[in-house]
């Protein structure tokens, strides 16, 4: 005789105390820009109990015409009934958001909610998306004189090029985002009109506003002046999470530098800050901060830095395991030989700091050869574990004194490089032309607080 058995199937929990857990109560997405799609979240709903549960409905309060896709299950749709979760099991809900591209021009938002509902219970569970119009440009190349104006951001997909005879001049308050596959290549003129205000400094970034990828370094390539582009000037512009923030590659053409930075900021580049090959920067009240090297100079170069402030924090998305100031005069060739060029860089009233990472010199020049080679910080702090390197003229510099700056957390992501009462660096610059700091505040002519920032 043959014994059959089967496992018997936990009952239905038809009880309103039945206990049911959600992952979320509300999703929020951050800036979607129009007809870019978009990503998608999620939430899940868990039957923390030792027997089935049924859901009467599951239904996007929207119906067709929302601006929010659902998925349950596996299936796309508006509304489901009588989904059953098994015991101590859970359902996922994903869904993603897409605006109307002829919807206001101005940041709006946009909000619906999924109605869950099983043994007479019912819970709704928000959706709330900021959407934006947006200029797209694709794989675009910039002839002639162009501007961007601030009414609408800009969206670069696939690259830009800017060509050897366009100027491209962008006003204040523009916001450029940047697609992962997006280099912006200048082989002309860039001119960045910035001010000093939040609402009127340019910002370059990532298109992806979500978390967590919102503040990933290498969300994109970064801006790359390469050998025919001349008399670039940035502004009061902001340059975030790009894998290289800005690559200036050979000499100048005239007698102007190749690239100009006024009051500008670098952050969380994943490789360089700065990337100079054999070029020419003038850069004043500058901020290159928490980037895998914040400035690079190979195969030297003419540079010159004045009240800027180069600082690294190890933290969850980058170690600090590269000096902050790298300069050099050579460069590697794949044969393993090695050529070289004359390099001179000087370097005013600016801070070099890094903690919490692998660095115990946080300047460092190497030298290749008999070239010239001149690299001076005048009014400097820095930090450095061994006797000053050789190469490296010191006029009146802090060494090893820790700045004081005004709060770093680095759990929290919070980087204030403003310096604190009791800091070093105030009061301890020398004269210079430089009236302003990168927050607009005036500056004193005698003895002006050292980096970007005068406390005020």
């Amino acid at each position: 005789m043959l014994n059959a058995s089967c496992r018997k199937e936990k009952s239905l929990i038809t009880s309103a105390d039945a206990n049911v857990y959600y992952s979320a109560d509300t999703l929020k997405y951050d800036t979607v820009f129009t007809t870019a799609g978009s990503v998608t979240q999620f939430f899940k709903i868990f039957n923390n109990n030792n027997g089935r549960l049924k859901l009467s409905s599951v239904k996007l309060m929207g119906g067709a015409a929302s601006f929010y896709k659902m998925n349950v299950d596996g299936l796309p749709g508006t509304q489901f009934s009588d989904i059953e979760i098994a015991a101590n099991d859970s359902l996922y809900v994903f869904v993603s958001v897409n605006i109307n591209p002829n919807a206001a021009n101005l940041p709006f938002l946009v909000q619906d909610s999924i109605l869950v509902s099983y043994n007479g219970n019912s819970r709704f569970i928000q959706l709330q998306a900021f959407g934006q119009n947006a200029i797209f440009l694709r794989n675009q190349k910039i002839t002639g004189s162009v501007t961007w104006t601030n009414t609408l951001p800009y969206v670069i997909l696939g690259g830009i090029q800017v060509d050897t005879t366009a100027t491209l001049t962008i006003q204040k308050g523009t916001r450029i985002y940047l697609h992962a596959d997006a280099a912006f290549i200048v082989d002309g003129t860039l001119m960045t009109n910035g001010e000093k205000y939040d609402s009127t400094r340019i910002v370059f970034r990532g298109d992806r506003l979500d978390d967590p990828y919102r503040d990933y370094p290498a969300a994109w390539p970064g801006i790359w002046f390469r050998g025919q582009s001349k008399n670039s000037v940035l502004q009061y512009t902001t340059i975030k999470n790009a894998y290289q923030g800005i690559i200036s590659e050979g000499p100048s053409i005239n007698a102007s530098p190749k690239v100009t930075l006024r009051e500008c900021i670098v952050d969380n580049a994943y490789d360089a800050g700065i990337l100079g090959i054999n070029s020419r920067i003038d850069a004043r009240n500058c901020l290159l901060s928490n980037c895998g090297n914040n400035i690079g100079f190979v195969l030297g170069g003419n540079y010159s830095f004045t009240h800027c402030t180069a600082a690294s924090f190890s933290n969850f998305y980058l170690l600090h395991k590269t000096p902050v100031l790298v300069a050099t005069n050579y460069l590697k060739q794949n044969n393993n030989t090695f050529i070289t060029a004359d390099l001179t860089a000087t370097f005013t009233n600016c801070i070099f700091w890094g903690q919490f990472g692998t660095v115990d010199d946080e300047v460092v020049a190497e030298k290749i050869g008999t070239g010239i080679f001149n690299v001076t910080l005048t009014n400097c702090l820095y930090k450095l574990k061994d006797p000053l390197n050789p190469l490296i003229v010191s006029n009146g510099g802090l060494l090893n004194q820790v700045p004081l700056f005004d709060s770093v957390n680095t759990s929290a992501r919070v980087y204030n490089f403003r310096l604190k009462t009791g800091s070093p660096g105030l009061n301890a610059g020398v004269a210079s032309a430089v009236t302003g700091d990168l927050d607009g505040n005036l500056r004193p002519v005698a003895q002006p607080d050292l980096g970007c920032y005068e406390k005020q």
